[in-house]
């Protein structure tokens, strides 16, 4: 039979008070329990130390952008090749400068030590840290994406950044870029949240309208983010909507578009909470556990 900790223990108590004591024996030493764990569990450990420390993630991005430049060439070659979805195209596209559309943050820029920092403190996002860090111009390249540019530019192709990065923060952020190697042709190529775009009225964070401004001087070839709102608007931010579009879509990814690997936040988290982020903490990871998937 199995025996739960505590009675164990009480049992080797017991059986150790029957037996003599040699004249020579050691004084018995008076244990304690372990003391209670004194950092908080986090949520985003794990995911930000994947980013950060391990070889898995490096190689994830690394190979998303060596496949991704595999294919310039055959985009470059084909007339009607686009990446962007047809409502989103103004034009038919043909005789445009060439050109890829980039998301910044966790595709073309690291920001894992701000996450590691709000580990670090036991925050959550904010815009005024988030500012912070940005005027830091400290972000690093996410590993893969400086290959991937250089191919793309001896093809004249240019990058067009479409970032949910207010566009207050455009100086910091095409500082950060070019100090992290990445081609900048000119200011125009950073489109941020808050751009106003002719004909097309912003919906949230969506990016729709500033993809459908690139198309508008640009031939899309290729379309790079790591959540799924950089490459087609969302509609209803639910799980089930999400993987309509994702089937949808199904056969564009691994050719025109290309996801890259973030654990560490993104829309897919909020919809598993009914996208109410005034829920308090402890409800939204509740909403979160009950939806793992255990299997019967």
């Amino acid at each position: 039979m199995r025996i739960s900790l505590p009675c164990a223990a009480l049992l080797a108590v017991a059986l150790a008070a029957c037996q003599p004591i040699r004249p020579d024996a050691p004084t018995p030493v008076a244990t304690t329990a372990p003391a209670a764990a004194s950092v908080p569990a986090d949520d985003n450990l794990n995911a930000v130390l994947w980013v950060q420390r391990s070889a898995e993630y490096q190689a994830a991005a690394i190979q998303t952008y060596r496949a991704a430049a595999e294919y310039l060439d055959k985009a470059l070659a084909e007339p009607h090749w686009d990446a962007l979805v047809p409502s989103e195209r103004d034009n038919h596209g043909h005789g445009l400068k060439p050109a890829v559309v980039l998301d910044i943050d966790e595709t073309v820029l690291d920001n894992s030590p701000y996450q590691a920092r709000l580990v670090r403190d036991g925050l959550e996002y904010s815009d005024p840290t988030w500012d912070a860090w940005v005027e830091e111009r400290r972000a690093r390249p996410v590993p893969g994406v400086l290959e991937f540019a250089r191919a793309a530019n001896e093809r004249g192709v240019t990058l067009v950044y479409i970032s949910n990065r207010a566009v207050h923060l455009k100086q910091a952020t095409l500082d950060n870029l070019r100090a992290a190697g990445l081609p900048v042709a000119d200011e125009s190529v950073f489109l941020g949240l808050g751009t106003v775009v002719e004909g097309c009225e912003q919906e949230g964070s969506e990016k729709d309208c500033r993809r459908r401004l690139a198309g508008r001087h640009y031939r899309v070839l290729m379309q790079f983010g790591d959540q799924l709102g950089d490459f087609v608007h969302i509609d209803a931010n639910t799980p089930e909507h999400r993987q309509a579009l994702l089937e949808e879509y199904d056969d564009w990814f691994g050719e025109r578009w290309w996801m890259l690997p973030n654990p560490t936040y993104g829309s897919w988290e909020p919809a598993l909470f009914d996208n109410n982020w005034r829920q308090p903490r402890e409800a939204r990871r509740a909403a979160k556990r009950a939806a793992l998937d255990v299997a019967p």
